[in-house]
C-alpha cells in the first residue's frame, strides 16, 4: 500500500485519487463546521463558533471549480448568514431527512454519487456517509460514524476539519495552488 505524505499525514495513494474525482463536497454543519456546542444567551439568542481556517478552505475550494452544499437537521439564521458569506452554492436546512436534499442536489447539477464527497459526525449523517463517494467523518465524529466512513480528518470538527477536505480535494486534483486570499 503505497502512501502520499500530505500535511495531514500519510494517505494511501488510492484514497487521494478517489478525492481527485470529487465535483461537489456536501456537509452538515453542527459538529463539521462548528464543534457541535450550541450557546444560548440569556434571551434565547443563539450564537455558533466557526473557524476561519474552515472559510478559507471553502472559498478556495469554490475557486478551483468544486461545488459546496451543506444539509442540516436544523434551521438557523446564523447558519444561512455564514454560508452565503463563503458562497456556499447551496443551503439545505431543517432536513430531517437528509437524503431527499441530497438526491436533489445530484439531480439538479447532473453528477453520480462517486462524485460526491459528504462529510458528517453523527448518526443523522450515517446515510449519506455510506452513500456519497467519498464518506467523511471529523475526528471527534460519532464511532458509529467513523466506522462507516471512508476517511477519518485528523481535525475536529469546527477546528478544521472543512479546511483538511478542502485541501485533500484541491491537492489530488492539482489545484492547491488557488488556496489564496484573505481568511474569511
Amino acid at each position: 500500500m503505497e502512501c502520499i505524505n500530505t500535511w495531514y499525514g500519510n494517505i494511501e495513494r488510492t484514497l487521494l485519487q478517489r478525492f481527485s474525482g470529487i465535483k461537489l463536497l456536501v456537509l452538515d454543519v453542527d459538529g463539521v463546521f462548528s464543534d457541535g456546542r450550541i450557546y444560548l444567551g440569556n434571551n434565547g439568542e443563539e450564537l455558533k463558533a466557526f473557524h476561519t481556517r474552515d472559510g478559507f478552505g471553502m472559498k478556495a475550494l469554490k475557486k478551483s471549480g468544486v461545488e459546496t452544499a451543506v444539509i442540516t437537521g436544523r434551521t438557523s439564521g446564523i447558519v444561512e448568514h455564514r454560508m452565503e458569506h463563503l458562497n456556499v452554492g447551496f443551503i439545505y436546512q431543517g432536513q430531517n431527512d437528509k437524503t431527499a436534499a441530497f438526491n436533489e442536489l445530484l439531480e439538479k447539477l447532473k453528477l453520480t454519487t462517486e462524485q460526491v464527497a459528504y462529510v458528517g459526525d453523527d448518526t443523522p449523517d450515517l446515510a449519506l456517509i455510506k452513500t456519497a463517494g467519498m464518506g467523511i467523518a471529523v475526528q471527534d465524529a460519532h464511532p458509529s460514524v467513523q466506522q462507516q466512513a471512508d476517511y477519518i480528518c485528523r481535525c475536529h470538527g469546527g477546528y478544521g476539519a472543512v479546511r483538511e477536505i478542502c485541501d485533500l480535494i484541491m491537492l489530488s486534483q492539482g489545484q492547491l495552488h488557488l488556496a489564496t486570499g484573505a481568511s474569511v
